[in-house]
């Protein structure tokens, strides 16, 4: 048995059994771009996995949205729109936007550049049926290319506790 100060006991050839779930959420944005706290809907979407240890991989499955971790705080939140406005203009020459060079109608490169900038996946750890987030840590959702409807993949992958084996066994 290795013990490791801070840390659970590992035995060598132990056997663990990992589970690996899959759901997803839909969104619908109502403004061309849009920032929210998509925390509780990740919360509500994994619980019924029962998982005691493990992580969520939280992904978009766009190229004009993004998903980021920080406090979601309105001030702050415009604060995000001013900088990434900043950082990308609106119009600013973007070869996607060119009919000559692309065959994108949407005139969106600022959209994907900001995407880009912020990410689109997130990984973060579950401890019995929750995430493991900071006092202030929110999972964010930015729309930047709407408004649309937008799928956010979610893939659990860990150990399954009894409180929660116990739930999605009964339903």
């Amino acid at each position: 048995m290795l013990h490791l100060p801070g840390l659970a006991a590992v035995s060598r050839g132990e056997r663990t059994t990992v589970n690996v779930f899959n759901t997803s959420l839909t969104l619908a944005s109502t403004a061309r771009t849009e920032i929210s706290d998509v925390t509780p809907l990740v919360k509500v979407a994994i619980q019924p996995f029962g998982i005691s240890t493990g992580m969520a991989v939280i992904n978009t499955l766009h190229t004009t949205c993004a998903l980021f971790i920080n406090e979601f705080q309105s001030a702050l939140v415009e604060d995000l729109r001013a900088l990434s406005e900043r950082l990308v203009p609106d119009r600013n020459g973007y070869r996607h936007d060119d009919p000559r060079f692309s065959d994108c109608e949407r005139g969106n490169a600022r959209a994907h550049l900001r995407a880009a900038l912020l990410g689109r996946t997130l990984v973060v750890g579950v401890n019995n049926d929750d995430l493991t987030l900071g006092q202030f840590q929110s999972v964010i959702f930015a729309e930047l290319d709407g408004p649309r409807r937008r799928e956010i993949n979610i893939q659990v992958i860990g150990e399954r506790g009894h409180r929660g084996a116990e739930r999605t066994n009964a339903g």
